[in-house]
């Protein structure tokens, strides 16, 4: 346990720079962008003076790196400021949006993660079947093909041709927590078609490596039935490396959900970043930026946590 501990304040540790060092990355890349800010808010018709006091305003007018300072202080504190769109708190709008986003997520992890460990177990139990095949067709073909085009197929198939769901994921606070699942499950049902190929191909080969090793040959010389294998024997001992691609495709259900939540117009972090973006709101940008790499990082250092647990050999590679 100590040294599980003393790994999880190392990965902190790590994590906290690899964050100071993407908020940098973050906080000058909306500096590089085009265009004045100032200007863009006020419009074309704006005197120079006007956009030189309004740039004061704004604190345009110090040095970058003072800026990115005061900004790195202010949320070290929790103070992400104002959005210059509406001058509403940037904590209340990411609140609400983060929310959706990981509901989106969630209902969507529950069922790619079953989806995905069944069908790479009955891939690894009937390899080289006309099953393995067409399971490894189908999720190659999944996998390669990019998220808005699975995206509007679905939208053909499941709500213009076949009105089985909303085209829009329009949702809200009066909506219960049902309508709320509903109106999300075709969003939901792209991101299970992206990354279940991920979780089933891994586990597939995860499992199968393991075949080959002296205690599964033994096993089945003893006449144990190839299910009870690759279940009681072969599964166990597979899952750090399982375990470490779920909570890695978890990060990207939530990091990756951009161009999903843009497709169905649906409420959640991906589309805040978007709209911000396309009415130059660059301290909202920043912030749904730092929260999907918090995200990110954190489902890292979960997956490393998990990963040790559930095989405390890899405290000590060799």
């Amino acid at each position: 346990m100590h040294a599980i501990l003393k790994m999880t304040a190392q990965r902190l540790g790590l994590g906290l720079i690899t964050l100071v060092v993407v908020s940098a990355i973050i906080f000058f890349a909306v500096e590089l962008l085009p265009g004045d800010l100032a200007q863009e808010i006020l419009g074309q018709s704006a005197t120079e003076e006007t956009v030189a006091a309004f740039r004061k305003e704004l604190g345009l007018d110090r040095p970058a790196y003072v800026r990115y300072f005061e900004w790195l202080g202010n949320v070290a504190v929790g103070d992400l400021g104002k959005s210059l769109a509406n001058q509403r708190e940037i904590s209340e709008l990411l609140g609400v949006r983060l929310y959706n986003t990981l509901f989106l997520a969630a209902i969507a992890a529950v069922m790619s993660v079953p989806l995905s460990i069944t069908l790479g177990l009955l891939a690894a139990l009937y390899r080289n079947s006309l099953y393995d095949r067409l399971v490894n067709i189908f999720t190659l073909s999944t996998i390669s093909t990019p998220e808005f085009f699975v995206a509007y197929i679905l939208v053909l198939w499941l709500a213009v041709n076949n009105a089985i769901f909303p085209s829009i994921s329009n949702i809200g606070p009066e909506l219960t927590f049902w309508e709320h699942v509903y109106r999300s499950l075709l969003p939901a049902i792209t991101l299970t078609l992206v990354v279940t190929a991920h979780m089933m191909r891994m586990t597939r080969a995860a499992i199968i490596n393991l075949l080959a090793s002296p205690y599964i040959e033994m096993a089945t010389l003893k006449g144990v039935p190839r299910r009870d294998i690759i279940v009681k024997h072969a599964l166990p001992n597979a899952l750090a490396p399982i375990i470490n691609v779920v909570v890695l495709n978890l990060a990207y259900l939530v990091v990756g959900v951009v161009v999903v939540e843009v497709v169905f117009v649906y409420p959640g972090l991906g589309q805040l970043l978007v709209d911000s973006v396309s009415k130059r709101d660059f301290p909202v940008v920043q912030a749904c930026s730092l929260a999907f790499a918090v995200t990110y990082i954190l489902l890292n250092l979960t997956a490393d946590i998990l990963s040790i647990v559930s095989n405390p050999r890899l405290l000590h590679p060799r």
